[in-house]
């Protein structure tokens, strides 16, 4: 069996990790040369040994086998479609929303025939003029609808959200000091120059970002339970934020002002993770694009560089499958790796972004990542990334299929890599798809 071995040494700094039990003294490894060996799953090797030499048998055989590891083992399983009764209302419509520069939409998404059950508000903001139906980026911001402009017009959210007084969340509750404290993490006015829609939800408002969320909202539509008493395969944070993306992009399918065959799905860290799985599972997205997902996301987690596979477990026990911590300071044993998840996105385009001073997401490892997926868009005739080496900072590689960039700065989404992300969907986004 063909594998990608790697070396060499070991050495961990030591911090640590809350979780809701217990303290727990966690190792985390910022020491380059001090990597562990490690080896990389091949993705064209079959469960049963056998290669995987076309993309017939990827479809066939190797991409479901992948969907069900990933499902049973990290992520948690997702529930099959959209619910029966699931519909939406468009609840306000400004045609001439920032200087007449584009048109704004809200729409409430409720996931039940009744409106008591749990719901989803959208935000659209798509091009005020140009050729319709708009391609489109879909993604959740972090602290409400309103964070990701100053736009008086749009609907204060009245969601849960964990407490920042930097981001003006008092109390658990969004106030009118969040609007707009996002907005360089959007940069709206540069993607509508650009020909595209934003679309945009709280991530909240499927799961709220904490234990007890799991047994609300979508969690409760789907009856699943406490964090501790769920199936070891059962669903976690991130399996309903990425259901919910699914949810986002069917209505979009109703909306003829958006061209539902060209949506970037996108996210940064948890976000960057939550994208990278729901492009995995749905097809339906053009394009996936990863900013600083880290462990969990794109980076590898055998490298056990940053934030590693126990630490995460222990700080969010509620973002995974409760299967995933049997890899806790075991990440040798694990059957797959975060280049494998990267590879379902094939053939679709899927961009990586990292940024040179946020170690705890392992930039290096998330370049290795999506490199490694390359065999797998090979089978597609695409070359993937297409080089060897992690480019040099501000450097961006834009391969046939796989994109990279690393960027100076810390761990956030900025407007150069809004500049990437649109040069890259230009390439693979604005020929219509239908």
């Amino acid at each position: 069996m063909k594998r990608f071995v790697f070396a060499p040494g070991l050495f961990f700094a030591t911090v640590l990790a809350v979780s809701a039990a217990q303290k727990v003294e966690i190792p985390i490894n910022y020491d380059e040369a001090k990597v562990p060996k490690y080896t990389l799953p091949d993705p064209l090797v079959a469960n049963d040994g056998s290669p995987v030499r076309d993309a017939a048998t990827w479809r066939a055989k190797r991409r479901p086998e992948l969907l069900e590891v990933f499902a049973s083992e990290m992520f948690g399983r997702t529930p099959a479609g959209k619910p029966p009764g699931m519909h939406a209302e468009v609840t306000s419509v400004e045609r001439a929303a920032l200087g007449g520069k584009a048109v704004r939409k809200e729409i409430t998404l409720w996931f039940t025939a009744g409106k008591t059950g749990p719901k989803m508000h959208l935000l659209v903001y798509q091009p005020a003029t140009g050729p319709g139906p708009f391609p489109a980026f879909l993604g959740y911001n972090f602290y409400g609808n309103q964070c990701v402009h100053a736009d008086p017009g749009i609907t204060l959210s009245t969601a849960w959200m964990r407490t920042n007084a930097e981001n003006k969340i008092v109390n658990n509750r969004a106030t009118e000091g969040t609007r707009g404290v996002s907005a360089s993490a959007w940069d709206i006015e540069a993607v509508l120059a650009r020909g595209y829609a934003t679309v945009t939800a709280y991530y909240g408002d499927l799961c709220e970002d904490r234990a007890e969320g799991l047994t609300l909202a979508v969690g409760a539509l789907f009856g699943t339970p406490a964090v501790e008493q769920r199936r070891a395969d059962e669903w976690g944070a991130i399996g309903i934020w990425a259901w919910g993306l699914s949810r986002a992009l069917d209505y979009l399918e109703s909306d003829r002002e958006i061209d539902a065959g060209r949506v970037a799905v996108h996210g940064h860290s948890r976000l960057g993770k939550t994208a990278l799985w729901a492009g995995a599972q749905d097809e339906r997205f053009a394009l996936v694009i990863s900013n600083n997902s880290g462990c969990g996301g794109a980076a590898l987690s055998k490298r056990v560089y940053g934030e590693n596979v126990e630490r995460i477990n222990t700080s969010f026990p509620f973002w995974f499958a409760k299967n995933f911590r049997a890899y806790n300071r075991r990440e040798a044993e694990l059957p797959f790796d975060q280049h494998e998840l990267i590879a379902l996105i094939a053939p679709r385009p899927v961009h990586v972004a990292s940024a040179q001073e946020d170690k705890w997401a392992d930039p290096l490892g998330e370049f290795l990542a999506a490199k490694h997926a390359g065999p797998v868009y090979a089978l597609f005739g695409r070359k993937g990334l297409g080089v060897e080496s992690q480019p040099p900072v501000n450097q961006p590689v834009i391969g046939d299929g796989v994109a990279y960039h690393l960027r100076t700065g810390k761990h956030a989404i900025t407007p150069y890599d809004w500049a990437q992300y649109l040069e890259h969907a230009d390439r693979v986004l604005k020929p219509r798809r239908r």
